[in-house]
C-alpha cells in the first residue's frame, strides 16, 4: 500500500453485495437487482438517476431555482447492508429490500457508512472509483414506495431511516461494478471543521 499525503486507506474489509438498476424513476422509484453494472462518467450505463448534469430538486432549492441544470452528484445511492436490517428493525420488519427506494448500491463491512466524509472514495479492484458526496436523508417519496411492497410500513420508512439511509455518490473512474466485490474505502485527510477558532 502506498502512503498519500491526501488519503488514508480505511481499515476495513468491505464488499459489495447488492447492485441496483431503475430504468424509469416516472414509471417507479424500486430498482431491480443485478449482478453487474457498467459505470460510466454519467454513472450506471442506462440507468434513470445518470446524467453527468441533472436539474435541480427541493434538496438544493436554497442555492438554484427547480430545473436548473446542476452537476449530478446523485448518480448512485448506496447503503449499507449493516443499516438496511437496522431500518428493518427499526420499522417491525424481518427484512428490508433495498429495491423497494431504488438503491444503486449495498456494500456491506463499513461502520456508520451514513456517515462517511464527504469525498471519500469507494474503488473496486478493476479500479472503478466512486466519489461520495453526501449522506443521504430519508424522504416520503422513498416511503411511498416501500408502501407498494409492505403495505402499513410506507409512513415507518422516514422515521426509522433517520441516519441510516446511506450516501449519494458519482463517478469519478469508469469500470465495472460485480457483486462480490471487494470495495476499498479511501478518506480524505483534513481536520473537522471549526470556523471561529
Amino acid at each position: 500500500m502506498t502512503m498519500s499525503e491526501y488519503f488514508d486507506e480505511a481499515p476495513y474489509a468491505a464488499r459489495i453485495t447488492w447492485l441496483g438498476h431503475v430504468a424509469d424513476r416516472a414509471a417507479a422509484l424500486a430498482s431491480e437487482g443485478q449482478a453487474q453494472a457498467v459505470l460510466t462518467y454519467g454513472g450506471i450505463e442506462g440507468e434513470d438517476h445518470g446524467g453527468v448534469t441533472r436539474p435541480a430538486c427541493s434538496r438544493v432549492s436554497i442555492l438554484h431555482p427547480r430545473d436548473t441544470q446542476i452537476r449530478n452528484t446523485r448518480q448512485l445511492t448506496i447503503l449499507a447492508a449493516e443499516q438496511i436490517d437496522e431500518i428493518a428493525r427499526n420499522m417491525g420488519l424481518d427484512q428490508f429490500d433495498p429495491a423497494w427506494i431504488g438503491v444503486s448500491m449495498v456494500v456491506e463491512g463499513i461502520p456508520d457508512f451514513s456517515y462517511v466524509p464527504p469525498s471519500s472514495r469507494l474503488q473496486t479492484p478493476d479500479g472503478a472509483t466512486l466519489t461520495i458526496d453526501m449522506v443521504n436523508h430519508p424522504c416520503t417519496l422513498s416511503g411511498r414506495s416501500v408502501e407498494r411492497f409492505a403495505p402499513g410500513y410506507g409512513p415507518k420508512f422516514k422515521p426509522a431511516a433517520v441516519d441510516l439511509r446511506g450516501v449519494t455518490a458519482w463517478v469519478e473512474r469508469e469500470g465495472t461494478l460485480t457483486v462480490g466485490d471487494e470495495i476499498r474505502l479511501f478518506v480524505p485527510k483534513q481536520r473537522g471543521w471549526r470556523p471561529g477558532v
